[in-house]
């Protein structure tokens, strides 16, 4: 019974860590990415474009983790259209303050937050942050007219 027990309050340990995961970054993408991008990632017309944004993310399909980790190591600036917005010398700098775990859980949590069901752990990051994709490379991953 003991042991039962004990494997059960493992699992949910467990399945409380996961959560606690995603609640994690979303308090992080809160912290550092919604002054632009906007508390539910909707983005700011003008100034940065929607992260929630399904279309966008189910269309780079399996590149989708690839393209989020790579803008944020790279950054990113140049012309973006994103659901009918044009974003013209925008710069996201990348975001090498941040320690990859962090950015790893914002990953998860934006895939998450569009429905893409991806996997992005601080390995992926350190992995994009060396080297760093070039925002041209990155720009051409994205698909046109979203």
């Amino acid at each position: 019974m003991r042991d039962l027990a004990r494997k059960g309050g493992a699992l949910c340990a467990l399945l409380l860590a996961l959560g606690g995961t995603a609640q994690a970054g979303e308090e992080l993408f809160r912290k550092h990415c919604s002054a632009c991008h906007g508390d539910g990632a909707e983005g700011i017309p003008g100034l940065a474009p929607p992260l929630a944004h399904p279309a966008l993310w189910q269309g780079l399909g399996e590149q989708a983790p690839r393209y989020l980790t790579g803008v944020m190591a790279a950054g990113m600036s140049g012309k973006l259209s994103a659901q009918g917005q044009l974003y013209i010398g925008l710069v996201m700098p990348p975001q090498a303050h941040l320690p990859s775990d962090e950015l790893a859980q914002v990953a998860g949590y934006l895939l998450g937050l569009n429905g893409v069901k991806a996997t992005v752990t601080a390995v992926d990051v350190e992995r994009a942050r060396s080297p760093a994709p070039t925002h041209a490379e990155l720009r051409a991953l994205r698909p046109q007219n979203l």
